[in-house]
């Protein structure tokens, strides 16, 4: 059997962060990068890989994942440190940028925390 990955995602600012699984974390990536990914990767852009880890079954991948899920940012910042502290994209540190169709003009930088602001000023 295949490893499965648990893996973080974020976006250039570094302000949203994505918990996932996959068998294939390259092809997983790829379709991040490439607009067929998950609709709240592709809302809030998150392309960058930052970690990951490996599982040999399903059923520690995904009871890993819903955990990751359950934590506070700052742990799961404290995480991504121990294996990534300068949060490089893990993407192009493993040569896998070539995967990445080019984009058009960009689009601005937009996070899950200026959504809670937005509905926050709007519940006023």
């Amino acid at each position: 059997m295949k490893d499965l990955f648990v893996y973080i995602l974020t976006n250039e600012r570094r302000t949203t962060l994505y918990i996932g699984v996959t068998n294939n974390l390259e092809g997983r990536l790829w379709q991040h990068q490439n607009d067929e990914g998950a609709r709240f990767t592709r809302r809030y852009n998150l392309t960058v890989l930052i970690y990951y880890e490996t599982y040999p079954d399903p059923l520690s991948a995904i009871a890993k994942e819903k955990q990751l899920k359950g934590w506070k940012r700052e742990r799961k910042e404290a995480l991504i440190a121990t294996l990534n502290p300068d949060w490089e994209n893990l993407g192009v540190k493993f040569g896998w940028e070539s995967l990445v169709k080019p984009r058009g003009p960009s689009t601005p930088l937009h996070s899950a925390q200026d959504d809670r602001e937005e509905r926050a000023a709007k519940s006023c």
